[in-house]
């Protein structure tokens, strides 16, 4: 559900007392207005330390799961992203508290510095410990597109972010944070590298150059072309249906680079 983020004074009280019995009163709060999926995020800092809550309402189904799954997963990516402090149930209303992330929001664009942090934490994410029980498949995320043919997108059983837009990746100096597990997903290690070199493309960088990009990480050098046209496939027809094969032909080029560039390699 999309709805603009309140702020920290807006949340009920008896939320607000239950988040500061573990944080410290807090003494500044910060509104972060990007993310789809919460009725609040908040940067807030105590006498203690520093901490960014995320708070979805009660009647919001969709909010709750994603924040289900930022819980389940948090114990096992600690590696890559805040740690996770305190899970809140009160006055009908859910928040997680994390600890607050230092940094800025990534620069994909061409020259930046940052997409050298970007690399070492993809490279990190395929590293993760096993996925918990109870994550869904990325493929059955389009299962109306998935063709006979697309089995081998079902191979690998891999922890997946899978929303590594720049928002959600975080620079301080040369280290890159990720946040916002909502969206978690179970499948081939390589796929939130492929997803980040999309990005990469979104933000201006040429073809060639995020190809070239993606090609430094070990998990897509070791993508099996067959999953990767499956992947492929399934993205394309997805987004085709859902806002006409005309609008989605820039973002679908994109995609089909990604395919090109593992028939190549395979092929080289």
């Amino acid at each position: 559900m999309i709805e603009q983020h309140l702020p920290w004074g807006d949340l009920p009280a008896p939320l607000r007392a239950a988040i500061q019995q573990h944080t410290g009163v807090a003494t500044s709060a910060e509104s972060i207005e990007q993310g789809l999926n919460c009725s609040a995020a908040v940067r807030l800092w105590t006498a203690r330390s520093s901490f960014f809550v995320k708070v979805v309402r009660g009647e919001d189904t969709e909010g709750l799961a994603g924040l289900a799954q930022e819980q389940l997963v948090a114990p096992l990516v600690g590696a890559v992203s805040p740690a996770l402090r305190l899970a809140v149930r009160e006055a009908g209303w859910r928040a997680l508290v994390f600890d607050l992330a230092p940094g800025r929001t990534a620069d994909l664009s061409a020259g930046s510095p940052d997409v050298e942090a970007v690399a070492a934490l993809v490279q990190r994410l395929a590293d993760l410990p096993s996925p918990p029980a109870g994550l869904p498949q990325f493929a059955d995320r389009y299962a109306t597109h998935l063709l006979p043919g697309n089995t081998e997108l079902r191979r690998g059983e891999h922890l997946l972010h899978t929303d590594t837009n720049p928002h959600n990746l975080l620079v301080d100096g040369t280290i890159a944070r990720l946040v916002d597990w909502a969206m978690p997903a179970v499948g081939p290690a390589w796929i939130d590298a492929a997803l980040t070199a999309v990005r990469l493309m979104e933000d201006g960088q040429q073809p060639a150059a995020a190809l070239t990009w993606l090609d430094r990480i070990p998990s897509w050098r070791r993508a099996r072309p067959g999953a990767v046209a499956a992947f492929v496939d399934v993205i394309c027809r997805d987004w085709a249906a859902r806002i006409g094969e005309r609008a989605a032909e820039p973002s679908n080029a994109r995609y089909r680079a990604l395919l090109g560039r593992s028939l190549a390699r395979v092929s080289g």
